[in-house]
């Protein structure tokens, strides 16, 4: 085989470029123009010539229209930090392995092949005023008077939980389960209890990946619209800046305003993930990867 002189192009570097053209093409179509002309469209105000601020500062000076920022974060934080809790805590106890851990874990991840919209009607026929749980507790005795679980804030947390806890889950669990567990053997055999294993010894270990859990399913709850609306109470409690945007497109139809608020919205998400991945530069970087379960 000849080798590559000094300052000659490489096969192999032609054949990369040739590889990577259509994905840049993919992302520069599909997010990088849009994206871009979002943005344009937003500093195109309706009654204006020329390129403004004006949308912006509109959003920001109507209270009506900023507090959803608050509202949207009042959702996505609260929700971001239950979901990768109870999945670490299940993800943790399964990390070697349970009885009948297959099924379990079906069962775990079956909303994911349900959808948001069959989902949302489930969650109404049974956690709804006259739906199953109710009925079951007022049958009982225990209660007097229905809940009322959907059609505020309860009913979006609900079924933002069931919608992001199967990805996280499988996520932390496969993560979980590629720590070395001679490393934890380790730890036990110098006399170290389980909490002192599990916050000295493997949470370092797992928190990378507990940073990338925590990032994705912020992005998602941060986005949350139609649960928004079929469960919440899309004018009041629950009007996130998702809801703000999708008013201003197509019910005022003002696409400039709308596209401001798009923008605000994706601003505020990178927000949050510039947060997380400056906490996750300071965790520990570890090789975590052995054997796995045995």
């Amino acid at each position: 085989m000849r080798r590559r002189r000094v300052g000659e192009a490489s096969e192999l570097d032609a054949l990369a470029v040739v590889c990577l053209l259509p994905s840049l093409l993919y992302v520069v179509i599909m997010f990088v123009y849009p994206f871009l002309n979002g943005i344009y469209l937003s500093l195109r105000p309706a009654k204006q010539i020329g390129l403004s601020l004006a949308n912006y500062v509109a959003f920001f000076s109507d209270e009506w229209q900023y507090r959803t920022v608050w509202i949207t974060f009042g959702i996505a934080v609260p929700n971001t930090v239950v979901v990768v809790a109870v999945a670490l805590l299940l993800a943790y106890g399964m990390r070697r392995g349970i009885w009948l851990e297959r099924t379990i874990t079906t069962i775990l991840v079956l909303p994911i092949s349900l959808g948001v919209i069959l989902l949302a009607e489930g969650i109404l026929g049974f956690y709804g005023g006259r739906g199953w749980f109710n009925q079951i507790l007022l049958a009982a005795g225990l209660l007097q008077e229905p809940l009322t679980l959907t059609h505020n804030y309860t009913g979006v947390m609900l079924s933002l939980f069931m919608q992001q806890f199967p990805f996280c889950f499988l996520m932390l669990l496969g993560y979980i389960s590629g720590i070395d567990p001679s490393l934890e053997s380790s730890a036990r055999t110098l006399g170290a209890g389980p909490w002192i294993v599990f916050s000295r010894v493997m949470l370092p270990l797992i928190a990378p990946g507990l940073a990338i859990a925590f990032a994705l399913v912020f992005v998602l709850s941060f986005g949350v619209f139609p649960s928004a609306i079929l469960l919440g109470q899309p004018a009041g409690a629950t009007r996130t800046i998702a809801i703000a945007a999708y008013q201003q497109a197509f019910e005022h139809y003002d696409m400039s305003y709308a596209s401001a608020i798009a923008v605000v919205m994706g601003l505020f998400q990178l927000a949050g993930l510039v947060v997380i991945v400056l906490f996750r530069r300071r965790l520990v970087m570890a090789p975590t990867m052995g054997v796995g379960k045995r």
